[in-house]
């Protein structure tokens, strides 16, 4: 059996379209037709070599996405032949076989537990979530990284409550994903931080209440001026960059106030910020994942997004194939998509 796969072959290069030979299931894996698989910065920093030596070239990358079950191995009891499911990093229930590999014409490619830049998958157990089948898989995507953790952090790590305030520092999938869990939960002012106009656009769409353009002003003065010099009490950085990281953690109030660092920054780079600010009672820390259960909290957003109340779907700004992936990457370098998804169908 075969399937077509954007690979990594080498860092700092364009990803290459393969066509590899799909090995046996071993017990506790999953074969999946991929329907759609999210683009994301961290997949970036990747290919880009940001994420220091890479010792498992070549292989294949993509965490997040949806699909229908081809096939299980022995001793799978979470899914079936036929059921649609998310695909995602994170880990849930059921058995897990951390690595698969592939076979090309030229060489053996390597795969961790999920690889979602392919039309035929292997993953395993704990990387699926099965899904209502009336759920668009398009959507449903969404559901494997961004949602996860944007939305994660708001409603699982900072447990944010109606009329606490809010800044979000990057408004790409994972920074849209916690605007949209901000506004769910009634949470107020909702600040969105960018420099392009248009994805501060997006962020309006989200829910944000107030937006800043950091190219153009300054993020701290503008945040306590919203809040009546007060400092937000929670700031969310998800861009990825030393200075927003440091600005998102000033942004928050004394006695109190929390920054959660959810963006990658490059390999060894380091941020700085006053120890004194946390004798204040500032306060930092990070996120896995949002502390996402994915068999708990998946069911939970598909719920509430048939409500109408939590619309994921208005994230999605572009759709690219499979063969198109180069320029997803390329666009999401230079900021022109809020997330990004590739088609397999096309």
């Amino acid at each position: 059996m075969k399937t077509e796969a954007a690979v990594l072959v080498d860092i700092g290069k364009p990803l290459e379209i393969r066509e590899l030979t799909i090995p046996d299931l071993k017990p506790g894996q999953v074969l999946v037709d991929v329907a759609y698989s999210g683009v994301c910065h961290s997949q970036l920093l990747e290919i880009d070599g940001k994420r220091g030596a890479d010792r498992f070239l070549p292989h294949v990358l993509g965490h997040e996405g949806s699909g229908v079950v081809v096939a299980v191995g022995v001793g799978v009891e979470k899914v079936r032949g036929g059921d649609h499911v998310v695909l995602s990093w994170i880990k849930g229930t059921g058995r897990d076989e951390p690595s698969t590999r592939y076979e090309s014409s030229s060489q053996r490619i390597n795969s961790g537990a999920i690889s979602t830049f392919m039309r035929r998958t292997v993953s395993c157990e704990n990387r699926v979530t099965p899904i209502p089948a009336d759920i668009p898989l398009r959507d449903a995507s969404l559901l494997g990284c961004a949602i996860p953790t944007g939305a994660g952090i708001v409603i699982n790590t900072i447990q944010a409550r109606a009329g606490q305030s809010i800044a979000v520092f990057g408004a790409g999938g994972i920074g849209l994903s916690a605007i949209l869990a901000a506004a769910y939960v009634g949470a107020t002012p909702i600040i969105a931080i960018d420099v392009y106009d248009h994805k501060l656009e997006l962020a309006k769409r989200m829910g944000a209440t107030h937006v800043i353009n950091a190219a153009q002003k300054d993020p701290h003065g503008e945040i306590v001026e919203i809040t009546t010099g007060l400092g937000v009490d929670f700031a969310i950085e998800c861009a990825g960059h030393r200075k927003t990281m440091e600005s998102a953690y000033e942004s928050t109030r004394y006695n109190g106030g929390l920054c959660i660092l959810a963006g990658n920054l490059a390999h060894q780079e380091r941020i700085s910020i006053d120890p004194m600010d946390l004798i204040k009672g500032r306060r930092i820390a990070g996120t896995w994942g949002g502390e996402t259960q994915p068999d708990r909290d998946i069911p939970v957003y598909i719920a509430a997004y048939r409500t109408g109340r939590f619309p994921m779907d208005r994230m999605i700004t572009s759709i690219y194939s499979l063969s198109s992936i180069n320029n997803a990457f390329n666009d999401l370098r230079s900021g022109n998509v809020g997330r990004a998804l590739v088609d397999m169908s096309l």
